[in-house]
């Protein structure tokens, strides 16, 4: 795997490249550095090797001295904000209070009469090594990435896109990430409670993923609905999952607007 270090508008894993962002290039932090260090151990545990381009030869030889000495790095929290993508007009970056898992409708319905979220492998029964050759594989992940529940960070609007883009087929144009926009349901959790799950796994990429499966009454803090889907939905909604879902009429712009409305309403219903 080349993980190729520098100024780049976002992080992201595509085609046997890990892309990684920094919010202040030439500078890098101690949290991404720690990033890659946590993306190389992932990788070993797969059997695959990690090499590292940057135009920064200063960049290069900081990330090989904490390759050799990684215990700094271990406990290096994210702050609360993360400033490496460039994409978000309201944030104008990454919130790390809270993850989120982000379903089309149709997946829903079996995660709530399941109670649990399953990786691809589980939920479809499908071996990973056949679901690796679909063309929604579009960044040709490989197939240990199946066998995990896929976590963004809480205000991030990559999960939708990608329910837009399962329903297409195809990547969403500006048209459908506006008008045509229809969002997924967000299933949200505390960050700091989140990684501390028996199948947790931090990758150095994602902010984390779950192995397998993880049961939803435990562990979910709230759950994000249209309020379109609210006659379809409630009536199949485990009773111990009920309190944690909040219905919100998508009268949004677009993606950006409906993420932000989404974030906004997690926020002001945060315990301390």
């Amino acid at each position: 795997m080349l993980i190729k270090v520098g100024n780049l508008d976002c992080t992201e894993v595509w085609d046997g490249v890990f892309y990684k962002a920094l919010s202040d290039y030439p500078r890098i932090t101690e949290w991404e550095i720690r990033n890659i260090l946590d993306f190389i151990e992932y990788e070993k545990i797969y059997g695959r090797e990690c090499r590292i381009e940057c135009e920064n030869n200063e960049i290069v030889d900081l990330i090989e001295k904490a390759i050799n000495d990684p215990t700094k790095y271990k406990n290096i929290s994210p702050p609360e904000l993360i400033t490496e993508c460039t994409a978000c007009p309201y944030r104008k970056g990454c919130e790390t209070k809270f993850v989120c898992h982000t379903t089309p409708k149709e997946n829903a319905v079996s995660i709530f009469e399941s109670g649990k979220l399953l990786s691809a492998v589980r939920a479809r029964g499908v071996p990973a090594e056949e679901l690796m050759t679909e063309s929604r594989n579009a960044a040709h992940d490989p197939a240990d990435f199946f066998h995990y529940i896929m976590f963004a960070w809480g205000n991030c609007q990559a999960g939708d896109r990608l329910v837009m883009e399962r329903k297409l087929g195809r990547a969403p144009d500006e048209n459908y990430l506006s008008v045509d926009f229809t969002p997924g349901i967000r299933f949200y959790f505390r960050y700091d409670e989140i990684i501390n799950h028996p199948g947790a796994v931090i990758d150095g990429f994602l902010p984390v993923k779950i192995k397998d499966e993880l049961t939803l009454s435990d562990w979910v803090y709230a759950i994000i609905i249209p309020a379109e889907y609210k006659s379809e939905l409630d009536p199949i909604i485990p009773c111990q999952l009920k309190d944690k879902v909040i219905y919100v009429e998508n009268d949004c712009k677009d993606i950006w607007d409906w993420s932000e409305k989404v974030y906004s309403i997690i926020e002001s219903n945060c315990k301390p």
